[in-house]
């Protein structure tokens, strides 16, 4: 038994394992997929031209009929205007000599794509028009189809239970003429389920039907969206991302323009604070629903689109002006050590005067005493708060050039990148580095890092010290690996002299408001006044400093 035990823990180990490492490389070749968007679209073209070449060399209505329809399938989640022209040619092919099933479903496939492209009205008036009773089950199951398909274009800019309920009307009318054992039978009911939210029946039915199935098969991406759709109900978002990725990538590789998948993850990404794969992604999705001329999917990502560029711009913005920031706190830093040296050094001269003024007349010293004892302890003051400015000047200096040297050395690797992507002529690639703003973050978190080493290092108390500001159930307590969080380094800031909130909010790269949050936050948490408060951490890594 002990054994039996034994086994099935390391079954799930390895299942685990797998699948973590599967997540990894999904989320790799989604960037490659779409930086190879391109490539996949060429490909597309390629296979439609060669269509489009029959047609040139074919004579017979029926060859044309069966390359328009081709086309037809090729271009409907690719091109929409494109499909909707090799659609009207068979419906004029229909009628010359009449026939009525070819006339049908050119006009079955023509209100499909009139309500993808937003055209509404058209597409109601060719369905409202078709008596599908008199259809045979082929083109019945299309219409059934495509009718709940209008009702769910539709809905998805005017959300109305209405349209959601006249979705499952029809789907329920095509699970009546479709063959249980067939593909889309299983697909239509999945969503019913899912609809009904028998989310466990649906997602071990569709996970049946991806393990039959490939990338390159038509119905593959659809399996996987759902089963992100069903992962992200059940709470399991690594799951649901995992299979959005999987669907982002088939239809990416399969030249589809008209997908859902990439918008989610989009979505995801923005309210999860990575910005970068939300506006990749969300760009990506508005380009290929603009480029599809698929309505309902462009109205939906363009708003949301404006409101990343937004955020992405704003914070590029920011970080353009992060080495002048640096510049300048290191400026100020130095113009304050500059003043207290020379504030010590005229201070020394009063001392040396008082020694002169002692070897001229040893009759004085009684008299003088005590300013002498005066001064003396004024000049031990002056020592220590020079070598307090000494030893923090040598510290933020040789980081400093510390920093500059390694600044100077990863900008000339990043330029001699540059050069060999530019003389290679990777101009794709050399445009994706240069947009990618990967070297800035690391830099940031790389300037955080050792912002908060060298300042515990020059406060090695401050975060016990600052605790006993606190009410003592309220106070901090950092997570394993921070040497100070969001409140700390702001305060930490403050203790420096960096009084300015603009300032602060610059050099965290934080807005104001969150910086006035934080600060609420904290003075929430503490019994003292606002300027007992700040005298305090004023006080907070000088010697003889005792908590009151």
């Amino acid at each position: 038994m002990k054994k039996f035990f034994i086994l099935i823990s390391v079954c799930l180990f390895s299942i685990f394992n797998a699948r973590c490492q599967e997540s990894v490389s999904k989320a790799i070749t989604l960037e490659k997929a779409l930086a190879q968007k391109n490539v996949y679209t060429a490909r597309k073209d390629k296979k439609t031209g060669e269509y489009r070449k029959q047609l040139t060399i074919t004579r017979s209505s029926e060859t044309v009929y069966a390359i328009n329809n081709k086309l037809y399938q090729e271009y409907r989640k690719y091109k929409i205007d494109s499909a909707l022209y090799f659609t009207r040619q068979n419906l004029l092919i229909a009628k010359k000599p009449y026939d009525s099933y070819k006339e049908k479903q050119a006009l079955i496939e023509l209100s499909n794509l009139y309500s993808s492209n937003g055209s509404f009205l058209e597409s109601r008036a060719i369905l409202e028009k078709i008596n599908s009773h008199e259809l045979p089950n082929e083109l019945k199951a299309k219409y059934y189809e495509f009718y709940s398909q209008f009702f769910e274009h539709y809905a998805t800019n005017n959300p109305n239970t209405h349209y959601r309920r006249q979705i499952e009307v029809y789907r329920d009318s095509l699970l009546g003429v479709l063959d249980p054992k067939s593909n889309k039978y299983k697909i239509n009911f999945a969503q019913k389920l899912m609809y009904n939210k028998k989310y466990a029946e649906a997602q071990k039915l569709l996970i049946g039907l991806l393990n039959k199935s490939t990338k390159r098969d038509y119905d593959y991406a659809m399996y996987t969206y759902l089963l992100g759709d069903i992962k992200m109900v059940f709470k399991e978002e690594q799951e649901g991302i995992k299979y959005y990725r999987l669907a982002a990538v088939a239809d990416l590789e399969n030249g589809i323009k008209d997908h859902g998948a990439i918008q989610n993850l989009a979505i995801y990404n923005y309210y999860r604070g990575d910005i970068d794969k939300a506006y990749r992604y969300a760009k990506s999705a508005l380009e290929d629903a603009v480029f599809c001329n698929v309505k309902f999917r462009t109205l939906m990502m363009s708003e949301f689109y404006s409101i990343i560029n937004t955020v992405y711009q704003e914070r590029e913005e920011e970080n353009k002006n992060k080495l002048h920031l640096l510049i300048f706190a290191i400026t100020m830093l130095s113009a304050g050590l500059l003043v207290t040296a020379v504030y010590v050094y005229r201070q020394m001269k009063k001392i040396s005067k008082i020694k002169e003024e002692l070897s001229i007349s040893s009759e004085q010293l009684k008299i003088v005493n005590s300013d002498i004892q005066e001064a003396n302890n004024k000049l031990n003051e002056y020592n220590i708060e020079l070598h307090e400015a000494n030893r923090i000047k040598q510290t933020y200096i040789a980081q400093f050039f510390d920093m500059c040297s390694s600044y100077i050395g990863k900008l000339d690797e990043y330029r001699i990148k540059l050069n060999k992507k530019a003389l290679s002529k990777q101009f794709d690639e050399l445009s994706l580095m240069l947009r990618s703003s990967n070297l800035v973050d690391e830099e940031l978190q790389d300037l955080y890092q050792r912002f908060d080493e060298i300042f515990i290092s020059l406060y090695p108390d401050f975060v016990s010290d600052f605790n006993t500001l606190l009410i003592p159930e309220e106070r901090i307590i950092l997570k394993d690996g921070e040497i100070l969080n969001p409140e700390l380094r702001i305060y930490a800031l403050e203790r420096l002299g960096f009084s300015d909130s603009v300032k602060i909010a610059s050099f965290l790269r934080y807005s104001l408001s969150t910086i006035y949050n934080y600060r609420t936050k904290v003075r929430n948490r503490t019994s003292l006044s606002k300027e007992e408060f700040e005298f305090r951490l004023q006080k907070i890594g000088m010697s003889g400093n005792s908590e009151s």
